[in-house]
Protein backbone atom coordinates (compact mmCIF):
# COMPACT_ATOMS: atom_id res chain seq x y z
CA UNK A 1 0.00 0.00 0.00
CA UNK A 2 1.26 3.23 -0.73
CA UNK A 3 -0.12 6.19 1.81
CA UNK A 4 0.88 9.90 0.43
CA UNK A 5 0.82 12.34 2.71
CA UNK A 6 0.20 16.06 1.84
CA UNK A 7 2.78 18.75 3.74
CA UNK A 8 2.42 21.84 4.23
CA UNK A 9 5.89 23.51 4.04
CA UNK A 10 6.50 26.98 5.40
CA UNK A 11 9.60 28.85 5.22
CA UNK A 12 10.36 32.38 6.31
CA UNK A 13 11.72 34.81 3.17
CA UNK A 14 12.97 38.42 2.44
CA UNK A 15 10.21 40.39 1.47
CA UNK A 16 12.49 40.86 -2.09
CA UNK A 17 11.22 37.69 -2.41
CA UNK A 18 7.55 38.41 -2.90
CA UNK A 19 6.09 39.08 -6.69
CA UNK A 20 6.74 42.59 -7.51
CA UNK A 21 2.33 43.28 -7.53
CA UNK A 22 2.41 41.87 -4.08
CA UNK A 23 5.23 44.27 -2.73
CA UNK A 24 3.37 47.34 -4.44
CA UNK A 25 0.03 46.41 -3.00
CA UNK A 26 1.27 46.64 0.03
CA UNK A 27 3.22 49.84 -0.79
CA UNK A 28 -0.03 51.50 -2.23
CA UNK A 29 -2.55 50.27 0.30
CA UNK A 30 -0.08 50.27 3.31
CA UNK A 31 1.85 53.40 3.19
CA UNK A 32 4.32 53.41 6.24
CA UNK A 33 3.60 50.17 7.37
CA UNK A 34 6.89 47.88 7.87
CA UNK A 35 6.64 44.39 6.55
CA UNK A 36 7.87 42.31 9.76
CA UNK A 37 7.77 39.09 8.05
CA UNK A 38 7.47 37.43 4.55
CA UNK A 39 6.22 33.39 4.96
CA UNK A 40 6.30 31.22 1.23
CA UNK A 41 3.73 28.57 1.99
CA UNK A 42 3.91 25.43 0.04
CA UNK A 43 0.40 23.78 -0.64
CA UNK A 44 -0.83 21.12 -2.87
CA UNK A 45 1.62 22.31 -5.69
CA UNK A 46 0.38 26.31 -4.82
CA UNK A 47 2.52 28.68 -3.81
CA UNK A 48 1.16 31.52 -1.08
CA UNK A 49 2.84 34.30 0.67
CA UNK A 50 1.76 35.32 4.11
CA UNK A 51 2.95 39.02 4.90
CA UNK A 52 2.62 40.56 8.08
CA UNK A 53 2.64 43.98 9.14
CA UNK A 54 3.73 46.29 12.06
CA UNK A 55 0.17 47.10 12.19
CA UNK A 56 -1.28 43.08 13.32
CA UNK A 57 -2.17 42.92 9.60
CA UNK A 58 -1.85 39.70 8.16
CA UNK A 59 -2.07 39.59 4.14
CA UNK A 60 -2.31 36.69 1.63
CA UNK A 61 -1.18 36.34 -1.92
CA UNK A 62 -1.23 33.99 -4.72
CA UNK A 63 2.28 32.99 -6.52
CA UNK A 64 1.22 35.59 -8.76
CA UNK A 65 1.32 38.55 -6.16
CA UNK A 66 -2.80 38.50 -6.47
CA UNK A 67 -4.35 39.65 -3.13
CA UNK A 68 -6.33 36.61 -1.39
CA UNK A 69 -7.17 37.61 2.33
CA UNK A 70 -6.47 40.30 4.41
CA UNK A 71 -6.74 39.82 8.25
CA UNK A 72 -6.13 42.60 11.11
CA UNK A 73 -7.24 44.53 14.29
CA UNK A 74 -7.72 47.96 12.53
CA UNK A 75 -9.89 48.88 9.39
CA UNK A 76 -8.64 47.40 5.95
CA UNK A 77 -8.41 50.55 3.80
CA UNK A 78 -10.77 51.43 1.77
CA UNK A 79 -8.95 51.08 -1.34
CA UNK A 80 -8.79 47.48 -0.86
CA UNK A 81 -12.34 47.01 -0.95
CA UNK A 82 -14.53 47.48 -4.04
CA UNK A 83 -16.90 50.31 -3.71
CA UNK A 84 -20.28 48.20 -3.62
CA UNK A 85 -19.44 46.52 -0.36
CA UNK A 86 -18.14 49.68 0.86
CA UNK A 87 -21.70 51.25 0.29
CA UNK A 88 -23.31 48.45 1.65
CA UNK A 89 -21.31 47.97 4.95
CA UNK A 90 -21.40 51.89 5.14
CA UNK A 91 -25.49 51.58 4.63
CA UNK A 92 -26.22 49.00 6.93
CA UNK A 93 -23.49 48.86 9.46
CA UNK A 94 -22.53 52.26 9.71
CA UNK A 95 -21.15 51.89 13.10
CA UNK A 96 -18.47 49.15 12.03
CA UNK A 97 -15.38 48.88 9.69
CA UNK A 98 -14.28 45.82 7.71
CA UNK A 99 -11.34 44.19 9.59
CA UNK A 100 -11.25 41.37 6.84
CA UNK A 101 -11.52 40.51 3.54
CA UNK A 102 -10.74 37.30 1.70
CA UNK A 103 -11.65 36.54 -2.34
CA UNK A 104 -12.29 33.68 -3.98
CA UNK A 105 -13.13 32.55 -7.89
CA UNK A 106 -16.92 33.04 -6.97
CA UNK A 107 -17.15 35.23 -3.67
CA UNK A 108 -15.60 37.71 -1.56
CA UNK A 109 -16.55 37.50 2.25
CA UNK A 110 -15.92 40.14 5.06
CA UNK A 111 -15.40 40.81 8.35
CA UNK A 112 -17.01 43.65 10.40
CA UNK A 113 -15.30 44.75 14.06
CA UNK A 114 -18.17 42.92 15.84
CA UNK A 115 -16.73 39.87 13.77
CA UNK A 116 -20.05 39.50 11.63
CA UNK A 117 -19.15 37.96 8.34
CA UNK A 118 -20.76 39.07 5.24
CA UNK A 119 -20.43 36.99 2.27
CA UNK A 120 -20.63 39.14 -1.77
CA UNK A 121 -20.59 37.70 -4.95
CA UNK A 122 -17.81 38.70 -6.93
CA UNK A 123 -19.46 41.53 -8.21
CA UNK A 124 -19.72 43.01 -4.73
CA UNK A 125 -23.32 42.32 -4.73
CA UNK A 126 -24.62 41.41 -0.82
CA UNK A 127 -25.45 37.60 -0.67
CA UNK A 128 -25.85 36.36 2.98
CA UNK A 129 -25.05 36.82 6.30
CA UNK A 130 -22.71 33.90 7.41
CA UNK A 131 -22.81 31.85 10.53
Amino acid sequence: ALLLVACDKEKVVQSDDLPANASGFVTTHYPGKQILQVVKELDNLKTYFHVYLDNSSKLDFTRQGNIKKIEGVEAIPNTVVPALILNYVDTHYPNDFIRGWEIDDATQDIKLSTGMKLEFDKNGNFLRIEG
